[in-house]
This record gives structure tokens, C-alpha cells and sequence, in this order.
């Protein structure tokens, strides 16, 4: 399943933005970043912050002359430690074209390709930005179809095969909510995020909550069944050694969704914040602080939930300076729900 993002630019300077955006929200290599669109509608300026992103910091220009340019990231907070291959299709005919990419096919990083519909490559993960510019309006279409993304389908499977309480579905329901609704104030403000790729993180990041249920006031409110039980136990002793973020992060391993569970495995307080790179696991990690069962509140309300169930404890002082860094970095302006 691909999914398609769509973002209003004001300005030049929102491409670049754009690309900066973009490199935190790299999940999956070998990748090619596909540029589209006129002459002069802004597809090296959004590279540019592409690749500021990563941490490039040499001058960047199109290779129109050169044809291709190299750079290396060793990106210390993205992790990323890929060389990114700039290559320009403008000069170059068809036959050319398919040649120039055909020597660099086999490259384990990033290509980033300007004027890409000149070839096809479809058969390789790619993320296509496309630029437009009418004179009125500038507009970005991000076309993403590097990572697999469970249907609504495959997650209502999962949770009947778990017996998932109905109370933590709707939690999961009720944070993926408050995750449409972060991710749009991000993209209005042009700011690229994988929407529908969140949005499934979030239905599915507690499914296996039940794991490390020890909270006796949970068990109180919300008795488990006997059939619960007796299936908890059995997914209990196949994760008999990790947290539910953890557990839920394999289980779409072994599914075929790795990228998906990579942005559910640090929405806990089991890893520290370095961890959390990507911008869709930082929107999951605040979401879920935003939630309580299925009432969204403020991330001081939650906190004072969160001492209320678990006591006063440096585990919790942690949970609420992360999720306050989280909010600071992402919404400086402050935000709405």
C-alpha cells in the first residue's frame, strides 16, 4: 500500500523545509527520492534541505553538468550512515538516462533523481516528490512507496486473534485521532509527514498491551476473561522477555511490516528519547500522552494520571520532561487538540 501526501508551499523556503522534513522520515534502504516537475519549481531547493537534513554540510548545487554528485552522511541523530548519490536526468535522453542510473542500480543508500520521469525505476523503493508551481499556488505531492502499510482490515484481524480489551482498542483508536490531527497542523504548516503510515502505528501500539499489565487498579476496572487469559498466556510466554512495545514491534516484524514497528518500538518510556529520530515516532510518543483511556486531555492531566496509577516516581518526572521536549520541538507555537 503507498501512500500520497499533499502540501500547499508558500514559498521556496517551505520546499526546503519539506526536504529537511523528509530526512526524518527515512525508514527503509536501498531508496530512490524521485524529483518531478518544471524547470525552476523548486526540485534543488527542496534537495538542498533534503540533504541539510541528513547532515550534509557541503555545497549543494544540481549536478546538471556533472551528472552526479556524492556526499556522505553520518548523520549522529538520524543514525543514518548512508553515501547519497544527486544525480540530474535534464541533459540526458532516454538511453542516456537509463545508463547513468543503470551504474549506480546496485547502491545501498540513497539516490536522489531530478527530472526521474524521464526513466522508469518503479521497480525499486522510491519516494516521489512532485513540484508544481500554477503562479497562484506552489504545491508538493509525496508519493511514498519505499515500506508496506497494514490495511484496517489486517489490524481488526490482529486484535481479535490477541482478544485485545475493548478499552485499549479505544485508546488505540483515540490516539490514532490525535494523531491525524498533529500530523495535519504539521503539513498545513508544510512540514512532511507519512500520515496513513502514523495513523496504523497508532491503532496498533498497544496491541499487546496486556503483556505487562501488573496494575491492579486495571485489573480492577477491567477484569480479563477467562478465554483472555488463557490466550494472553501463550502470547505472555512468547514475549516472556520484553515490554509491549517491544512485542508489538516483532509481531509486525514477523508480519512483514518492520518499518511500522520501528515507529511503535519507542513510543514507551522503555528507550531514551535519542531513539526517537523519526517524526512520525515522535508524534506517536506525544500522542499517546495526550490520551487517557480514550479522553483527550493535557499532557499535565495525563501526568497526573500517570502519578495517580504508578506513584511519584523518577520514571514519571521522565515521562512528562520528554513529552514537554517532544511538544517544544514539534509545536513551539503550541498546539491544539
Amino acid at each position: 500500500m503507498s501512500e500520497v501526501v499533499n502540501i500547499r508551499l508558500k514559498s521556496y523556503l517551505q520546499a526546503e523545509n519539506c526536504g529537511s522534513g523528509l530526512a526524518k522520515s527515512l525508514y527503509a534502504f536501498p531508496v530512490d527520492i524521485l524529483l518531478t516537475g518544471e524547470l525552476g519549481v523548486g526540485k534543488t531547493t527542496f534537495l538542498r534541505g533534503f540533504l541539510r537534513g541528513l547532515g550534509v554540510m557541503e555545497h549543494i548545487t544540481s549536478p546538471t553538468f556533472a551528472l552526479e554528485q556524492r556526499y556522505n552522511v553520518r548523520n549522529q541523530e538520524s543514525g543514518i550512515r548512508n553515501q547519497v548519490l544527486h544525480i540530474d536526468l535534464y541533459r540526458l535522453d532516454e538511453s542516456q538516462a537509463e545508463e547513468l542510473l543503470h551504474a549506480s542500480h546496485h547502491h545501498e543508500g540513497i539516490r536522489c533523481i531530478e527530472w526521474a520521469d524521464r526513466v522508469d525505476e518503479r521497480h525499486r523503493s522510491s519516494i516521489h516528490i512532485h513540484l508544481e508551481d500554477n503562479g497562484s499556488e506552489r504545491s508538493l505531492r509525496a508519493t511514498f512507496k519505499d515500506i508496506p502499510i497494514p490495511t484496517r482490515e489486517e489490524i481488526e484481524v490482529w486484535r481479535d486473534k490477541v482478544v485485545l480489551p475493548p478499552h485499549i482498542q479505544r485508546h488505540c483508536d483515540t490516539v490514532a485521532e490525535v494523531c491525524d490531527r498533529l500530523a495535519d497542523t504539521l503539513l498545513k504548516r508544510g512540514s512532511l509527514v507519512r500520515k496513513l503510515a502514523l495513523r496504523r502505528s497508532a491503532e496498533l501500539h498497544d496491541l499487546f498491551r496486556f503483556v505487562d499489565f501488573h496494575n491492579p487498579v486495571d485489573a480492577e476496572k477491567y477484569p480479563p476473561t477467562r478465554e483472555q487469559e488463557n490466550i494472553w498466556s501463550t502470547w505472555r510466554k512468547k514475549f516472556r522477555d520484553v515490554k509491549h512495545e517491544e512485542a508489538c514491534a516483532r509481531f509486525l516484524e514477523e508480519k512483514g511490516f518492520p518499518e511500522i514497528g520501528s515507529i511503535v518500538r519507542p513510543h514507551g518510556l522503555g528507550l531514551p528519547p535519542k531513539e526517537r529520530t523519526t517524526i512520525e515516532q515522535m508524534l506517536l510518543f506525544y500522542a499517546d500522552k495526550c490520551v487517557k483511556i480514550d479522553e483527550v486531555v493535557t499532557i499535565e492531566e495525563r501526568f497526573e494520571d500517570f502519578r495517580t496509577r504508578y506513584g511519584e516516581s523518577e520514571k514519571a518526572e521522565m515521562w512528562y520532561r520528554q513529552a514537554k521536549a517532544v511538544e517544544k520541538e514539534l509545536f513551539p507555537e503550541g498546539v491544539t487538540l
